[in-house]
């Protein structure tokens, strides 16, 4: 059998039908499965599946690495073609699974950059609200930093989830799970603005109705339009460092953290399965810890007080 958009389409099928598995994640699996098939055709290699060796699947990961692919994104591909090569043993194309002799790229801990709350702020004040989707953008701007959302999340929110008297928005995150996030009420004001003024003079697609934010297509946003609004947005506020929305979500929980917020409240509004996924956000500054060591350790706190009768004399 050959490796073709048809035999994509079939692994597609049994990821949805078979194993529930949630469209963002069928999605790049079977992204991730072209870009390998691409590989091949320009390596002109046979796209038969019994010709593919581990070999072929090592130097594709060697170019991978050598167009500077992170690890963490090496390791999510190799995972989808791994169940892709269940797939093809368990339809019976193949035999023999060459993705077995492949080992996962070492993962270090990725701290990503982390925007103060000034320059948060300068985002928002370089948006001219006079000009068309102003009020849009500063809303998304709002609800990312202001409830921690994912990319994904912000794109699929539906009006109909935001409970606007208790103060909460319910988001789909990943593997389709449900959660409540607070929302404060200068951020649901912004977001109520939009909704009640300039989203009312769009023109909706039926299928859209329910989304909250609105492309000029009158469909739902792109997660490329929103990371491209985010990077104009910190460039017209003078922000020189490397930012994507992510950065939006992890500024929101360095910030909870350092304000002394409960590492598994934090854990809960990210969505995180596991605590440990929640901890990279802890790397909270020196001066910070410094200062809460002065202030709440007796013997830091004693050193202090000494130090300061000794100047006093």
């Amino acid at each position: 059998m050959i490796l073709d958009n048809s035999l994509i389409k079939h692994f597609s099928d049994y990821l949805r039908l078979e194993l529930s598995l949630s469209d963002n994640t069928i999605t790049a699996y079977c992204h991730d499965i072209e870009m390998f098939r691409e590989h091949l055709e320009d390596e002109k290699h046979s796209l038969s599946i019994s010709d593919i060796t581990h070999e072929d699947i090592e130097n594709f990961f060697a170019k991978l690495y050598d167009f500077g692919i992170s690890a963490s994104s090496q390791a999510r591909i190799l995972s989808g073609l791994k169940s892709f090569y269940r797939y093809l043993i368990q339809e019976k194309v193949c035999e023999e699974d060459p993705t077995q002799l492949v080992s996962f790229p070492t993962i270090g801990r990725h701290i990503p950059e982390v925007l103060t709350y000034e320059e948060i702020v300068s985002m928002l004040d370089s948006i001219d609200l006079s000009q068309q989707f102003g009020h849009r953008n500063k809303a998304i701007i709002e609800v990312m930093y202001g409830c921690g959302l994912r990319v994904s999340e912000v794109i699929t929110l539906n009006i109909s989830n935001i409970y606007i008297k208790d103060e909460f928005i319910k988001v789909i995150g990943k593997g389709d799970k449900e959660r409540l996030i607070p929302i404060g009420k200068k951020t649901l004001k912004e977001l109520m603005l939009y909704i009640k003024g300039e989203r009312l003079h769009q023109d909706i697609k039926p299928k859209f109705s329910d989304k909250v934010f609105i492309s000029a297509r009158g469909t739902s946003l792109t997660r490329q339009s929103v990371f491209l609004l985010i990077k104009s947005l910190a460039e017209k506020a003078g922000i020189k460092k490397t930012i994507s929305p992510h950065t939006l979500r992890h500024s929101f929980a360095t910030h909870l953290l350092e304000g002394g917020a409960d590492l598994r409240a934090v854990q809960q509004m990210l969505g995180h399965s596991s605590i440990s996924t929640t901890e990279i956000y802890t790397h909270i500054s020196d001066e910070y810890l410094r200062q809460v060591i002065l202030q709440f350790h007796p013997r830091w706190h004693s050193q202090n007080t000494s130090t300061n009768l000794l100047s006093s004399k």
